[in-house]
């Protein structure tokens, strides 16, 4: 036992940090827009299968929460004023995080769970393609216990909820009675473009909409899906840790 904590000892750390791995060329990240190339076409607009992109005083906007990285618009625009970069750190905070009344909730946040976070998925009508990408959270390559970070099998365990997929009518009753049985402090990620924009699928009587049309929201992960990094971001911005 002791040869084996001595050769640990000696070999330190190996797992490499998760910003570390390059994306690959093909990878669409951020949609960024150069404003003064911008010819209001609308061109953009029309091809947007979940109304992410708008014109508004002449200017281009891009809402990422509903941006499916699809590329569309990036094809149609003739005066290239569209273009995908590699970001992938689009996680933001919502709510009393992202305001300065938020510190106290911070500071709460951080005596309460310490270094550690615990996780239970909520899927509230995913194509199970987030839920990929978040079970290539555990593998050795990204290793989110490397941050004291694991999931979680009941909501009573759970510090955070991470949701996926659009709220379906079937699943809202799910959700909602998840949310209810984590203790507090809580934390609710929403995870994609469906669970933070709700618009992927449009409007049907199926669906009920983003995750936060029934709980609060604290964290989006923009993305369809949201490559691990971009997870691991989102994680560590809700407890902090960057």
């Amino acid at each position: 036992m002791l040869h084996l904590l001595r050769k640990i000892m000696n070999t330190g750390t190996v797992t490499e940090g998760h910003e570390e791995t390059a994306v690959s060329d093909r990878f669409r990240g951020e949609l960024r827009v150069r404003a003064e190339a911008c010819g209001e076409c609308r061109s953009c607009v029309a091809v947007c299968p979940s109304k992410a992109l708008s014109i508004e005083a002449g200017v281009c906007s891009v809402n990422n929460r509903a941006c499916l990285f699809c590329g569309r618009c990036v094809e149609v625009c003739e005066r290239e004023a569209l273009r995908h970069t590699p970001n992938f750190r689009l996680a933001e905070l919502q709510g009393s995080l992202a305001t300065s009344a938020g510190e106290i909730l911070k500071q709460r946040i951080r005596q309460t769970l310490g270094r550690s976070l615990h996780i239970r998925h909520v899927d509230a009508g995913s194509c199970n393609a987030c839920d990929f990408e978040m079970a290539a959270l555990n593998n050795s390559i990204y290793d989110i216990q490397q941050y004291g970070i694991d999931f979680v099998a009941s909501p009573r365990h759970a510090d955070l909820l991470m949701v996926t997929g659009v709220v379906t009518r079937n699943l809202t009753q799910a959700l909602v009675m998840t949310y209810e049985a984590a203790a507090s402090p809580k934390l609710v990620m929403a995870v994609g473009a469906c669970a933070a924009s709700g618009q992927t699928f449009g409007q049907t009587y199926a669906i009920r909409g983003s995750a936060d049309a029934l709980v609060p929201v604290d964290i989006y992960v923009p993305g369809c899906p949201p490559r691990p990094q971009a997870l691991i971001y989102g994680l560590l911005l809700a407890v902090d840790r960057l």
